[in-house]
């Protein structure tokens, strides 16, 4: 079976192209939205030579092809699907809408807290070293360090 063939053969197992609705890759993946994943056939697509693994995550289904290799695999996947050639964060902005209400509310809340948690984590250590500092009975009897010193 020669690569077009293979190619050919992840079209046909992921429910052929008018299943995929846009593809982007990365350094080792194909990434893909599909129109309904119910129409993957999980089995048969791992059982071809160029992929490695397959899993849904966020609303794209990822094909692990591997380093080097993908991004003839994808080129040759957009000339034969024509599906809509996206950015990775065009993909997320993509994504980002699929889902029930739950997971995008769990997105909004992480997309504010994630940027914040290092001054978070700075805080709490902080307030934890004045303690350790200004409450008498830590280092001496009766008196805080801040107090000796």
């Amino acid at each position: 079976m020669d690569f077009k063939d293979q190619v050919s053969s992840i079209i046909k197992n992921i429910g052929g192209s008018e299943n995929v609705s846009n593809a982007t890759h990365c350094v080792t993946r194909l990434r893909l939205v599909l129109e309904d994943e119910s129409q993957v056939n999980k089995e048969a697509l791992e059982e071809n030579e160029l992929v490695k693994g397959t899993f849904s995550v966020n609303g794209q289904y990822q094909i692990i092809i591997g380093p080097g290799l993908v991004e003839k695999v994808y080129s040759e996947f957009v000339n034969q699907t024509g599906a809509e050639e996206v950015s990775k964060d065009e993909m997320k902005q993509i994504t980002a809408k699929k889902g029930n209400i739950i997971q995008r509310v769990v997105r909004v809340l992480a997309d504010i807290f994630i940027p914040i948690l290092p001054a978070i984590v700075a805080a709490g250590l902080l307030l934890g070293l004045n303690n350790m500092l200004a409450n008498p009975g830590i280092f001496f009897d009766e008196k805080s360090l801040l107090d000796v010193y």
